[in-house]
């Protein structure tokens, strides 16, 4: 089963089915909102959407915390861009007893203050967990790489 919610594309896929729609769209909308405020270059009040334990890999490297992460890792980045723009997301959302599993696939475009602009394929995969009556996120793990070329068209 698929949903569009939030701009992505969120593929529902065995136990996802029984957890509900209600809790796959909660999860959409936390991980859409995230994404919002990076294309707004304005993570103001996105500390909203994560655990106070939570816990952010990026590229090979530890973060620590979201709140750490914010401080000192993205909120300064995020000054120095123009734009940062999401394209192609697609969401794929699975649920482990009061866990959801979510990996996001994406391509980005950021426009920089300074120097050429970064044009990359990324990868995201969150675990959320539902405090309350909203789902947050608890880790999250992205990477990117520069997009491949497209393989030439093979001839019979």
């Amino acid at each position: 089963m698929r949903i569009w919610t939030g701009g992505a594309l969120i593929v529902l896929a065995g136990p996802a089915l029984a957890q509900g729609t209600a809790d796959q769209a909660a999860v959409g909308e936390v991980l859409g909102r995230y994404r919002a405020a990076i294309e707004r270059l304005d993570a103001a009040g996105t500390e909203a959407l994560f655990t106070a334990d939570s816990q952010i890999f990026e590229n090979g490297g530890i973060e620590g915390s979201y709140a750490t992460y914010l401080a000192h890792h993205l909120g300064p980045e995020l000054g120095h861009f123009r734009a940062f723009r999401f394209s192609n997301v697609a969401v794929e959302v699975r649920f482990e007893g009061p866990v959801a599993l979510a990996t996001e696939s994406y391509d980005f475009r950021i426009e920089r203050a300074e120097g050429e602009p970064i044009e990359r394929r990324g990868v995201t995969t969150s675990v959320l967990r539902k405090t309350g009556d909203a789902w947050r996120i608890v880790s999250m793990h992205g990477s990117s790489r520069p997009p491949r070329p497209p393989r030439p068209a093979s001839t019979p």
